[in-house]
C-alpha cells in the first residue's frame, strides 16, 4: 500500500507541478495543451488569477511529490511532509473550487461547462489525495 501510494504522490504531484511550470511559462501554450480554460470562454480578471495560481503553486506544491519520494524510500520524514502536503492539497482544491464558485456566481465566464467539470474532477482528486496524505501521516505518527 505505501509504494502505491507513494507513486501515486509523486506521479500526480509531478503533474500538477510540470502543468503549472507550462502555465507559468507560457500561459497561450497552456490553453492550446487544454491545460487552461481558453480566452474566448473566460475573462482576463480570471486569467490573470489562474497565472498568478500557477506560479504561487509552483512554490507550494513541490511537498506532494517530495512526499511520495520520502514514502517510496521509507524515510522517517515522510508522515510529516505528507501532512503539510495533504493539508495543502485540500486548502488549494477547496479555495479553488470556492473562487470559480463565486467568481461564477458573479457573472464572470470562467471557461466552457465542459472545462468546468474537468476542473472540479481535477481539484477532487487532489481533495481526495490531500486527505489520504493526511491520513496516511497521521496514523503513521499515532
Amino acid at each position: 500500500m505505501m509504494t502505491v501510494s507513494g507513486l501515486i504522490c509523486l506521479v500526480f504531484g509531478l503533474i500538477v507541478m510540470i502543468g503549472q511550470l507550462i502555465s507559468t511559462l507560457s500561459f497561450e501554450f497552456a490553453q492550446q495543451l487544454g491545460l487552461q480554460e481558453k480566452d474566448d470562454e473566460t475573462e482576463p480578471l480570471f486569467r490573470q488569477l489562474e497565472l498568478n495560481t500557477a506560479r504561487w503553486d509552483l512554490f507550494v506544491l513541490w511537498t506532494t511529490p517530495a512526499a511520495g519520494i520520502l514514502i517510496l524510500a521509507n524515510h522517517p520524514w515522510w508522515p510529516y511532509l505528507a501532512l503539510v502536503a495533504g493539508a495543502i492539497y485540500v486548502d488549494t482544491a477547496g479555495r479553488e473550487m470556492a473562487k470559480v464558485l463565486g467568481l461564477s456566481k458573479q457573472g464572470v465566464k470562467t471557461g466552457s461547462r465542459n472545462e468546468s467539470r474537468l476542473y472540479f474532477f481535477l481539484l477532487a482528486l487532489m481533495f481526495l489525495l490531500g486527505v489520504w496524505c493526511i491520513t496516511l501521516g497521521f496514523i503513521t505518527l499515532v
